[in-house]
């Protein structure tokens, strides 16, 4: 057990106990579904909560934060915020339904404790509660396990605690060789490359280190900067201005890349993308490779944090160092080229000691459990094609996002006019307080509830149902999705370019979704709306080089058609195989509509509840997006159902299949947890069960896009193209071209995508790629 104070708070949050709740309303828990302020981490959120004191007093002067992301998500999302704190906020009067002094801990029974242990499979607890007490003298019987092969039977990993650590810091050739030889003599070294900031696509190399056995690792410095200049950093380093004692980087990488290019030598790391990309820059080809946050991820995807730190805690019960420790945070901050190198050493050696011993602990258990084919087939290849992209980066037109945020500017100007003459005189439409004030307090309308600071909530789901009624709401609406698009990307794109490439370089997390679905940051480009004018502007400014064009190839419905195929409906599988319009056939199917008579209203209809019905999406919910009443949304899905009755079959299989086993299964065989299935709070149950619903559609279709992302990069080397691979969002890639191979691209790109289920899986309806090439983006779509 570990005792937590005051010291040991501040040291996570970052703040003092009296301030956690304020942090944990901006950083939200996806755990408790406690929604946050997206974007906003713990680091941030106390450094937020520290220089305005409180939450309210924060989101009161949201106006004031310079950095436009941050100031708008504050603005956006203050109620929700206020409402996440008291989601956090404990009931300190709940009266106690037992004594406090029978709550005290009291030692464990080692003969109950470790067969109850063992009885419910708790294997990682059971292991480190037998360290502590030794084996009880009765044991369940063994449960039969897959043996692993010969290349596989290693001991599991001892706890980091119970030996001896020897982490050494290399800083010269011959010991570098050695370890390269030990490295070589093993056939197996966990490697990370550390770098000067935390975009590996563009960062300079600073250090690398390697582990070959648990306990043994070291740190090779490669251009460590003197660390006099970090006074103001109390992390114990000798004064002086001389470059510490490291080996030439040049030197190193000629010495390290024969091994790291070594066929014959497994390179194991930890996010490993990172270091792909990083010693990408210096013309090393890292392989073959293994990577122990995909191999958590696959094994237990939704179910907790595949981080290093929290696998650490998770596997070893061990409390890893910082990097906040060793580079400093906030005004301390001197990076990690600054930092010293012992401090450095204990950081690096330490992440691939504990990479080795993941590696040794889940590569037999994915065996055991059947994953390892899916991982070697799909996960793993996936690492070297997304650092080539990331590293690859797309170009930005500064010139266009400039001209946009003035003609954004312009607009917003427009929009706030209209909405002061609406209200009758002026106000700040980026306040919620003043804004609820205007729509409750002096136009009346219906749904004004107050929080317990007195202000009306103005959150958008609000929003949009009054803005059925009066148009105020609805211009509010259109300002506030303006004011995002000039603010997120119009102004935050400029500052994003590379100055050294004049491209984006967005960083795709491999392990951001349960789905396996990839995502975006810095900057993330796959929530650009599309369905808006505005927002397929932002699109027009991501443009191809100069003499090139830009392809995109996107997957025509593919959700839908793997739907028709995993619910088995045939009149939905006949019209694709005809190439029919699906929302068109739908409209007629459920409206009783001829296709000679439709309208693209009655389409319009059809296509949410297509789309809508595969996310558990209510009547409600219909009726908002559609604009009709409740009642007459509810009709609609009824007569879907009865009409498509395989779908409702489709749906409560899968939602009984969770229920069953905590996860759904993609047709290739990843499994999605969604443990909240079992939650008795209704709410957060119903939302694991439309989760579990939509995951193996949208599993399946993450799985099929990452087969073809790994095919499609070795067959344009084949047909000896010069074409690119830059982007991938949700159900499209993006490409550039020279254009005078556009063409012979673009149909090699086609037909690698609609190919890619093969031979692993034969669908029952054709998957349909759409392709296109211009000079920009949104044309190209």
């Amino acid at each position: 057990q570990k005792v937590i104070g005051a010291d040991e708070v501040r040291e996570k949050f970052g703040v003092g106990p009296d301030k956690v709740a304020d942090v944990q309303a901006l950083c939200g828990d996806s755990v408790d579904n406690v929604p946050g302020v997206p974007g906003i981490g713990v680091k941030t959120a106390a450094e937020l909560i520290n220089a305005y004191g409180d939450l309210e007093t924060l989101l009161q002067r949201a106006g004031e934060i310079k950095q436009p992301k941050r100031r708008q998500s504050l603005i956006d999302f203050a109620e929700q915020a206020r409402i996440s704190k008291r989601l956090v906020l404990l009931d300190v009067n709940a009266p106690l339904p037992v004594a406090l002094d029978a709550l005290e801990v009291k030692a464990p029974t080692r003969d109950k404790l470790i067969p109850f242990l063992r009885a419910q499979e708790f294997k990682n607890l059971l292991a480190r509660v037998e360290l502590k007490l030794g084996k009880a003298d009765t044991a369940t019987p063994a449960q039969p396990v897959v043996p692993a092969p010969a290349a596989m039977a290693v001991p599991p990993p001892p706890e980091l605690g119970k030996i001896e650590r020897r982490y050494a810091l290399v800083q010269d050739l011959a010991d570098l060789e050695g370890w390269i030889a030990a490295a070589q003599a093993k056939g197996a070294v966990a490697i990370a490359a550390e770098t000067a900031r935390f975009d590996a696509a563009m960062a300079d190399l600073v250090g690398i280190a390697l582990a070959v056995e648990p306990g043994e690792a070291a740190y090779v410095p490669l251009a460590h900067q003197p660390v006099a200049a970090q006074s103001a950093l109390d992390l114990g380093a000798p004064g002086g201005g001389e470059r510490p004692r490291q080996i030439p980087l040049e030197a190193a990488l000629q010495r390290l890349k024969p091994l790291l290019e070594d066929e014959g030598v497994l390179k194991i790391g930890h996010d490993i993308k990172h270091d792909v990309e990083a010693l990408g820059r210096y013309g090393i080809r890292v392989a073959p490779i293994d990577d122990t946050m995909l191999l958590s991820f696959v094994l237990a995807g939704g179910l907790y944090d595949h981080g290093l730190d929290a696998l650490a805690e998770r596997h070893f019960g061990h409390d890893t160092v910082k990097y906040k420790d060793v580079a400093g945070t906030g005004k301390s901050h001197v990076g990690f080229a600054a930092a010293p190198l012992d401090k450095a050493r204990d950081y690096a050696a330490e992440d691939v000691d504990i990479a080795l011993r993941l590696h040794r602990r889940l590569k037999p258990e994915l065996l055991a459990e059947r994953r390892l084919t899916f991982y070697e087939t799909i996960e793993r290849p996936l690492v070297p094609v997304v650092a080539a992209m990331e590293r690859a980066g797309i170009r930005v037109d500064r010139d266009e996002l400039h001209r946009l945020s003035g003609d954004f500017s312009q607009r917003l100007a427009g929009l706030e006019h209209e909405i002061h003459t609406l209200a009758g005189h002026p106000f700040n439409v980026g306040s919620p307080k003043q804004l609820g004030e205007v729509l409750f307090g002096e136009l009346g309308l219906a749904g004004g509830k107050k929080n317990k600071t007195g202000a009306y909530g103005t959150e958008a789901a609000l929003l949009e149902q009054l803005a059925l009624t009066h148009d105020l709401p609805a211009r509010v609406l259109d300002w506030r999705q303006l004011a995002k698009l000039k603010s997120t990307y119009a102004d935050a794109l400029i500052d994003e370019i590379n100055p050294a490439t004049g491209r984006v370089h967005t960083c795709f997390s491999l392990s951001g979704a349960v789905t396996g679905r990839l995502s975006s940051t810095e900057p993330n480009l796959q929530n650009i709306p599309i369905r808006t004018e505005e927002g397929r502007k932002i699109r027009r400014a991501f443009v191809a080089e100069p003499g090139h064009v830009l392809i995109s190839a996107d997957y025509s419905q593919i959700e839908l058609r793997l739907a028709a195929h995993m619910a088995d409906v045939a009149p939905l599988k006949e019209a694709f195989r005809r190439g029919d319009d699906i929302h068109a056939l739908t409209a007629s199917e459920v409206f009783g509509v001829p296709m000679a008579e439709m309208t693209p209203e009655i389409r319009r209809r059809a296509k949410a509840i297509n789309f809508g019905i595969l996310y558990g999406m209510s009547a409600f919910g219909l009726a908002q997006r559609i604009q009709v009443p409740q009642g007459e949304a509810a009709e609609y899905i009824k007569a879907y159902f009865a009409r498509f009755p395989g779908i409702r079959a489709y749906m409560e299989r899968a939602k009984a299949e969770c229920r069953e086993k905590g996860y759904v299964t993609t047709l290739f065989g990843r499994r999605c947890h969604f443990p909240g299935i079992k939650e008795t709070n209704a709410a957060r149950r119903g939302y694991a069960e439309r989760e579990a619903i939509n995951a193996p559609l949208q599993g399946t279709a993450a799985d099929v896009i990452k087969r073809a992302m790994a095919r499609i990069p070795p067959a344009l080397e084949r047909a000896q193209l010069k074409t690119k691979m830059l982007l991938q969002v949700h159900d499209e890639l993006v490409f550039e071209a020279p254009e005078s191979e556009a063409e012979e691209a673009a149909a090699v790109v086609k037909s690698v995508m609609e190919a890619a289920p093969s031979p692993v899986l034969e669908l029952s309806v054709p998957l349909v790629v759409e392709t296109g090439a211009a000079a920009n983006w949104d044309d190209a779509h």
